[in-house]
Parts: structure tokens; sequence; C-alpha cells
């Protein structure tokens, strides 16, 4: 696909797709347009990238399909102070966007080989408002705690306290909440130490992330 054919399945990614579901921050549809996704999807998928689906990654994972990430963006309303944990760097793409409107982004992977391209194509576009760690944060990442906003990129059939715990009073966390066929995109908002305000999105379906706490299940 040429460049200009590029910028025109960008645009049209915006107006067909990311507009028409609820995202009308323009702040949000500019960056969607400007942010070459192409660049950060796996070479072989390059032609789908601004497709409205899920583009798999290797290891059983996915980058969300735009409108998703669009979404998360608007409803987490990030502020150029804001330090943002992202858990599930995937590609780096939406790390991208999460650092283009953020004071710093922590971003923690599991998987290494992930890390190293994501840290390879960030650098490719000059953003260097990023920490990239690997590791396990499928429960929390505490190191750099608190945090403004936290992202959690793969599903959680339970959210796990350490999130919430991590969040500044005013914080936000994203998380994908449930099971196939029943899951809910959430924000969870700090409140103050101890009362927290849920806000239900939409729903969708996402692989979970790699190591999320199970929910007990009832044994007979």
């Amino acid at each position: 696909m040429s460049e200009l054919n590029l910028v025109q399945a960008r645009h049209n990614m915006v107006e067909q797709q990311i507009r028409p579901w609820e995202v009308l921050d323009p702040d949000v549809l500019d960056l969607m347009e400007q942010m070459p996704r192409d660049e950060f999807v796996p070479e072989a998928y390059r032609n789908l990238a601004y497709s409205d689906l899920q583009i798999p990654l290797g290891r059983d994972q996915v980058m969300m399909a735009p409108k998703v990430e669009a979404r998360i963006l608007q409803s987490m309303d990030i502020q150029p102070h804001d330090r943002v944990l992202e858990v599930g760097t995937g590609s780096g793409w939406f790390t991208a966007l999460l650092a283009s409107r953020a004071a710093h982004v922590h971003s923690v992977e599991y998987i290494p080989e992930f890390k190293v391209e994501a840290a390879r194509r960030l650098a490719d576009h000059d953003v260097h408002n990023v920490t990239l760690e690997v590791g396990d944060a499928a429960t929390g990442w505490p190191r750099h705690a608190p945090y403004d906003v936290i992202v959690v990129t793969g599903s959680l059939p339970i959210v796990p306290d350490g999130f919430r715990e991590e969040l500044t009073e005013g914080g936000r966390l994203f998380v994908i909440e449930g099971e196939d066929p029943v899951m809910e995109a959430e924000v969870i908002t700090r409140l103050d130490g101890e009362n927290y305000l849920t806000e239900r999105l939409f729903e969708t379906s996402l692989p979970a992330l790699i190591n999320a706490p199970e929910p007990d299940r009832f044994q007979f």
C-alpha cells in the first residue's frame, strides 16, 4: 500500500470507525489520524493496520481494534501532568498514544521480544517519555506507584485490588473485566482512600492478560 493510500486509510479509520463509535474529542481524533499505526503493526499485517479488527502480534496476543483504543483514550482524559502505567506494551502503538498525552508512561511487557520491538518503534518515532520494563504486572506494578492513570491492555476475569490501590486519588483505571461471552470495558476512578466509582463503557472481547488471576471456581 502506498504512502498516499495509507494516509487515506488512516483518515477513513477515523471517520468511518472511530467517530461513529462516540469518540468526539478533537484531540483524540487528531492523534489517531496523525500517528502512523501501520508502522507499529507486524509487517505481515501492515495492509490491515487501519481495519476494524484485532491484529495478531504472536504468542496469542493482539492489538486492540482502533476504535477501542480511541475510546479508551477519550475515556481516560489523560492530562499533560499525568503519570501512566500501561500493562501490556504489545507493539508499542498504544504506548505511543498514551505518551503523546501524558507526562510519562511506565509500560510493562511480559514477553521480552515484544519489549525490544516496541522500544525500537518508539525510538524511531522520537517517543522518549516512556520507561519500558519486562515483568509480570498481572496483579499490579507497585515499583513506580502511585499512578494517575492505569490501562490494562488484556482482559481480566477479575480485577486485582493491587491496581486500585496503586491509583492516586482521582486516578483512573481502565480494564476489560470478565470472560467470554461477557466482558465489559470499565473505568474505575479512585474517589479517596477507600472509595471507588465504576463506569461501564461498552461490551467487547479481548484475550486475557498473561497470568491474569482467575476467580474462585465452585467445586462439586
